[in-house]
C-alpha cells in the first residue's frame, strides 16, 4: 500500500510532466508528508485536455452519508478493482495520476518497530501512481472530489520493505491511464520494472503525519 508521499516540484513544473494545459491545483511549499484526507495534485483528462486539478485523497463511495461514514480508502487493490462496488465504476470511467516525488513504506522486522523507508523513482524527479477518482455528495449537499491510489502485489525490488506497492504510470502510457487511447488501461495495473526504484532507511520522525520538511527523506547513516 501506499499511505504517506512526498512532492517537491511546483505545480507548474508537474503540469508540464504531465502536459496539462489547465491547473487549479496549487500549493506553494513543497510537501515532504503528504498525508491522507488531505487535498493532493492529480492529473486527469477532460474535455479534449489534461488539467491538474485537487482532490482530497480519500476516496468517498456514493452511498456514505458522511466522510467518516465507513472506512477510509485511500488505497484500491488492483487485483478486485473491476469488481468491488465501491471502485468498479471509477476503473472503467474516471481514472487519474498522482505525482509523487516518492513514497514512503513500513518495515516490520522480528524484535524491532516498524521501521521507515524512503522509495522514489531510480531515474528523474518524478513518477505518477495509477489512481481513481469519485465525485461525492453528502446528505446534507456537501460536495467533494475524491481519489483513491491502485496498488498491487509488489516486485521483487519493493517486497523485501512491504507486500504491496503502488501501481506507477510512465509517460508513454499517461494516454491509456487516463482514458485518451482507447481500451487496454487494465494492463497497466502490474509491479514497476525491476530496478525502478530506489530505497533508503529514513528516521523516525516522518511517523508523525504533523512533521514536514526535507529532512524526513534523508537517509539514515550506515
Amino acid at each position: 500500500m501506499c499511505g504517506r508521499f512526498a512532492l517537491t516540484l511546483p505545480p507548474d513544473a508537474v503540469a508540464g510532466w504531465f502536459g496539462a494545459t489547465e491547473i487549479t491545483a496549487q500549493w506553494e511549499q513543497p510537501r515532504y508528508n503528504i498525508c491522507p484526507t488531505q487535498d493532493i495534485p492529480v492529473a486527469v483528462f477532460h474535455d479534449g485536455a489534461r488539467h491538474l486539478v485537487p482532490m482530497r485523497w480519500g476516496f468517498l463511495p456514493k452511498w456514505y452519508k458522511s466522510p467518516t461514514d465507513g472506512p477510509l480508502l485511500i488505497n484500491a487493490r488492483a487485483e478486485t478493482i473491476a469488481e468491488k462496488p465501491a471502485f468498479r465504476d471509477a476503473v472503467r470511467s474516471r481514472r487519474c495520476l498522482i505525482p509523487a516525488d516518492g513514497f514512503y513504506e513500513w518495515h516490520r522486522e522480528k524484535g524491532k518497530g516498524k521501521e521507515p523507508w524512503y522509495i522514489y523513482p531510480s531515474d528523474g524527479p518524478l513518477m505518477a501512481f495509477a489512481g481513481i477518482w469519485q465525485v461525492w455528495t453528502g446528505a446534507e449537499g456537501q460536495r467533494s472530489v475524491t481519489c483513491a491510489m491502485v496498488t498491487t502485489e509488489a516486485g521483487p525490488d519493493i517486497a523485501e520493505v512491504h507486500h504491496r506497492e503502488p501501481v506507477t504510470v510512465t509517460p508513454e502510457n499517461f494516454g491509456l491511464w487516463l482514458g485518451e487511447e482507447g481500451k487496454g488501461a487494465a494492463t497497466l495495473m502490474e509491479a514497476a520494472d525491476p530496478a525502478y526504484f530506489a530505497r533508503h532507511r529514513v528516521g523516525l520522525e516522518v511517523n508523525s503525519g504533523r512533521v514536514e520538511g526535507p529532512q524526513l527523506r534523508e537517509p539514515l547513516p550506515d
